[in-house]
């Protein structure tokens, strides 16, 4: 059996060494063996994924302490023959000797066929969706409208293509997770699956992030889109855009744009569904003897006839003038309430000539009134 590498030797510390050491150790190798200075020279490369496998044990207590007692062959130390720290059977380690130590993930894909095992690349994920809010008045929302919208949206870093890496460097496997972006933690006869604390679930670490983005492999930009509003969206009215989303990871597809709608209050007009509605003041002769008005409507105006007689609080109909249905299949009213508006800073002869209509008329002329007195007397007898 081919005797593993010492972890130790590998990043030049001896065993005694503190954990400070052995960050300045791997650091001064990281950078020695480094793309950027050996011009990709394949043993320098080779021997650059070595230290970052050795720091990788080294520098977590607990692997660390897990390798000084079982030593370079029985321990997670990854360059063990056979990716198994010495395979299934032997004296060094697996099975047999002092205990399977192998990563629990590589030793339940090869029983079940499941995962990406070593140097697999993590499936992409889609990107996230967005949401925004439009404002527009009830006239657009009566019509439709075309609104031009603007919105902060992260893109993929045009110089890293979105690997965060910077040129001439690609990203390379996470060493603890195997490039899966998830790691197994065995509780029992059970196992847990959890991200990759490393990688943050990526499967690739960035030992050389593009400058351009700082390794994310994305940058903020402002994107300015032309939206359909159809007619008849309301507040809380939703529109999804495919594709206006942020890009998803590894070539996985955009995610949507979601567009909320409000509807601004109208100076005039009040909504309840597809049904307009307004108040329309009429003069005490107009609502006596009955008349022929304008009313605003979302269209421009309209003639309303107000019959004779008309009341506060009386609802006339305009057909057809509210608010169309989302879904096409109908077209709502207006509603017109009517409020009979008193006369007010009466002229002498205007005041002797309501005196004399007041005079002239009786119950007949007043029906609530009327109505009004007899349920009066009748309480307080």
């Amino acid at each position: 059996m081919a005797q593993s590498k010492d972890l130790y030797e590998m990043l030049g510390v001896s065993r005694e060494a503190s954990q400070e050491e052995i960050r300045k150790a791997y650091l001064k190798l990281a950078h020695k063996y480094h793309p950027d200075k050996t011009g990709g020279d394949k043993e320098a490369e080779a021997k650059l994924k070595e230290v970052n496998a050795a720091y990788d044990v080294l520098k977590n207590p607990e692997k660390r302490r897990h390798y000084d007692q079982f030593g370079s062959e029985n321990g997670s130390n990854p360059f063990g023959q056979g990716g198994f720290g010495g395979g299934f059977g032997g004296a060094g380690g697996g099975f047999g000797g002092s205990g399977f130590e192998a990563p629990f993930e590589d030793f339940f894909d090869m029983l079940f066929g499941q995962g990406k095992g070593r140097g697999g690349r993590q499936a992409g994920r889609p990107g996230n969706d967005l949401e925004l809010r439009v404002s527009i008045t009830l006239e657009e929302a009566a019509f439709g409208v075309k609104k031009k919208v603007r919105f902060p949206r992260r893109e993929n870093c045009a110089d890293c293509k979105g690997t965060g890496a910077a040129a001439g460097s690609q990203p390379e496997v996470c060493s603890q997770c195997g490039g899966s972006g998830q790691v197994r933690v065995a509780h029992g006869f059970f196992s847990v699956t959890r991200t990759c604390p490393r990688c943050n679930g990526e499967g690739r670490m960035n030992t050389n992030p593009c400058r351009s983005c700082s390794g994310e492999g994305h940058i903020k930009t402002t994107r300015e889109l032309s939206v359909d509003i159809p007619a008849g969206v309301d507040t809380g009215s939703r529109l999804r855009i495919n594709g206006e989303g942020e890009p998803g990871s590894h070539g996985a597809p955009r995610g949507d744009l979601y567009v909320y709608i409000e509807v601004m209050r109208h100076e005039i007009f009040e909504r309840d569904a597809t049904t307009i509605l307004c108040e329309a003041p009429i003069s005490l002769m107009e609502a006596a003897l009955g008349a022929s008005i304008r009313v605003p409507t979302l269209e421009g105006s309209a003639e309303l006839k107000v019959p004779a007689g008309t009341q506060t609080g009386a609802l006339l109909r305009l057909r057809g003038l509210g608010m169309p249905d989302l879904r096409g299949y109908q077209q709502g009213d207006q509603i017109v309430k009517i409020v009979v508006e008193t006369p007010v800073k009466l002229s002498r002869k205007q005041r002797e000539l309501l005196q004399e209509l007041d005079a002239q008329s009786g119950h007949q002329n007043y029906p609530q009134r009327k109505r009004f007195d007899e349920l009066a007397r009748k309480h307080h007898k």
